[in-house]
């Protein structure tokens, strides 16, 4: 996709030409684009990259995408990497490895603010920035819907193992809370 386009305008080159005429910054850029495109497959409306699931991306020689799951035993990681490879593969990137990094391990820090927002859109109370930090029980979960902070932990373990199943007392409507690890 992004790089096959790059590719197409080069005329007469192939994929190693190609890699070898953008710069690393380059490469890596055009990586990230694509892979913005890659939904989680728990909660589609954000990104992979969004989720913060993408740690890294390095061009070279092996060129990588360096990825973490949201839990080391998160039933969706495999799915993520079928995903990210297809995308890769899609793009003209067969040959760049994904590599899976458990330390150090995920944080709901690494969320982007954006995908915070789609993850509130959706229906899904983000931890604020920083919250891992410290408990979040001791900070109650502000309602996706309303904006109320008048709610209760229904359940530790909501739709999701990332996330909790909490109750607005506002508005009545059960909602998932990400987890702040």
């Amino acid at each position: 996709m992004i790089l096959r386009q790059a590719q197409d305008e080069v005329i007469g080159s192939n994929k190693t030409t190609l890699m070898l005429s953008l710069s690393k910054h380059e490469v890596e850029q055009r990586v990230l684009e694509l892979l913005h495109r890659v939904p989680d497959p728990e909660i589609p409306c954000v990104s992979v990259v969004d989720l913060g699931i993408v740690r890294e991306v390095r061009a070279g020689e092996p060129s990588t995408v360096v990825i973490t799951p949201t839990y080391s035993g998160c039933p969706a990681t495999h799915a993520i990497q079928m995903a990210i490879r297809a995308a890769l593969d899609g793009a003209g990137l067969a040959d760049m490895r994904i590599e899976t990094a458990l330390s150090p391990p995920w944080t709901t820090d690494w969320i982007s603010d954006e995908g915070r927002e789609k993850l509130r859109g959706y229906g899904i109370a983000p931890p604020p920035k920083g919250a891992n930090r410290h408990s979040l029980r001791e900070e109650p979960a502000e309602c996706p819907r309303c904006g109320s902070t008048r709610t209760e932990e229904i359940s530790r373990f909501g739709s999701t193992p990332c996330k909790s199943l909490h109750r607005c007392l506002a508005c009545s409507e059960p909602f998932d809370r990400f987890k702040c690890h």
